[in-house]
């Protein structure tokens, strides 16, 4: 008999960002003459940079040669790109990483999705609160689920761990210890970051505990304070309690070129001494083909010395978005977190507003749209999050139209 996965079934609602683009589309529809600014998807809006272009076009003419063409990508990553990545994201920071250890991929949310496959199914889950959906999503697919409390919102082998202002959004250890324990910083949504001796105490709480932590650097080209690691594996420790998982999509511009890597160190085992890099690898290679390799060599050109520029000078662009953003929110008298050391705006709604009422509100009064924070977890409540990642003539546009019709 054909039946569906129940764990699946257990989800609640459609994907977040899939109810906004539904709920958007109708409103296009039924105002025709109106425009809509989008403040709320995390994409990038700024083309891809000459160096990057030119080694896609460097690439796609190999693959049109009969002695340069290549077929199936080592599903490990190419070497020259794996070495560019451990020299210039690691090793220029003292932290150490070897080659082998980083496997290349089609982009951090794949990974992110996939990586808890290698864990057992009965792990117990940590996530900060408010949270990006696929940490919890894609372990509810998995069947840590337990049961589901509408009344918190929560799974029952899930451990929420709230992030609100008066814990400035670092978490506290939970009551419950986790197996798995999930980082995001800089953070998606709250757009905050952790101090480094914030992390190091997250690492040693992990090590003491045997847990593991799955560490989402995605934002990490954004960090602007000293104070900030760029890598959990600054961290003393970290080798033998962390994952690691990088992005191209938000500081190179790669959301429609597609890659990614995520980092395994060999000292890295379970509780029976398994070494978590072995597993990675045999699971990467058996459902994965490897990145393309003319996205690889569009990777490595983000690496040379043009390509750190260019990259620079996008995230740069991007964050005096979040600037703009900030003083004019402020301005306007919204109480505004983030924006400094990550392309996202986290504002506390106005009048104990919800989070879904201020999302109509912004659209119908100025057609603009964000992300209500209720989507990230229940602690998302009462805040909204606005992306830096508009244009410039949008950006300025959207927060005008906040500051005149609502």
């Amino acid at each position: 008999m054909l039946k569906a996965n129940p764990d699946y079934l257990k989800l609640q609602g459609s994907y977040l960002f899939s109810t906004i683009a539904k709920k958007v589309a109708a409103y296009k529809e039924a105002n025709p003459d109106k425009t809509v600014i989008s403040l709320g998807i995390g994409d990038v809006t700024q083309p891809l940079s000459p160096s990057i272009v030119k080694a896609l076009h460097t690439a796609v003419d190999e693959m049109a040669v009969k002695e340069t063409f290549r077929g199936y990508a080592p599903d490990l990553g190419y070497d020259f790109l794996r070495k560019a990545i451990a020299e210039n994201d690691y090793r220029s920071r003292g932290c150490d990483i070897a080659d082998d250890e980083i496997f290349v991929s089609d982009g951090a949310k794949s990974d992110s999705g996939n990586i808890q496959e290698i864990f057992a199914p009965d792990c117990i889950v940590a996530v900060c609160d408010p949270v990006y959906p696929v940490y919890v999503d894609s372990n509810v697919m998995a069947g840590r689920t337990g049961t589901y409390d509408k009344a918190s919102e929560q799974w029952s082998d899930v451990v929420y761990m709230p992030c609100t202002a008066e814990n400035d959004f670092v978490p506290d250890f939970p009551e419950k210890t986790p197996d798995i324990i999930y980082i995001c910083s800089p953070n998606n949504p709250t757009g905050t970051a952790m101090k480094k001796a914030d992390l190091q105490k997250w690492v040693d709480y992990a090590n003491e505990h045997h847990s593991v932590i799955i560490y989402d650097a995605a934002y990490e080209a954004y960090i602007s304070e000293d104070d900030v690691p760029h890598s959990v594996f600054e961290c003393s420790g970290a080798r033998t309690c962390a994952i690691e998982i990088h992005s191209f999509s938000k500081n190179a511009g790669f959301t429609g070129v597609r890659l990614g890597y995520t980092v395994v160190p060999k000292d890295l085992k379970d509780t029976d001494g398994v070494a978590l890099h072995g597993l990675w690898a045999r699971r990467h290679g058996t459902k994965f083909n490897g990145a393309p390799y003319i996205q690889q060599r569009a990777g490595e050109a983000v690496y040379s010395a043009q390509g750190i520029a260019e990259t620079k000078a996008l995230v740069a662009y991007y964050m005096e978005n979040a600037k703009t953003m900030r003083k004019a929110l402020k301005d306007m008298g919204y109480t505004i977190y983030g924006g400094v050391n990550a392309p996202y705006i986290w504002l506390k709604t106005p009048d104990n507003m919800k989070s879904w009422d201020f999302f109509d509100m912004l659209l119908e009064k100025a057609s603009v749209v964000g992300t209500p924070g209720s989507g990230f977890g229940p602690s998302g409540e009462g805040y909204f999050r606005l992306t830096a990642f508009g244009t410039h003539e949008n950006t300025a546009e959207a927060v005008k139209r906040i500051a005149g019709n609502v």
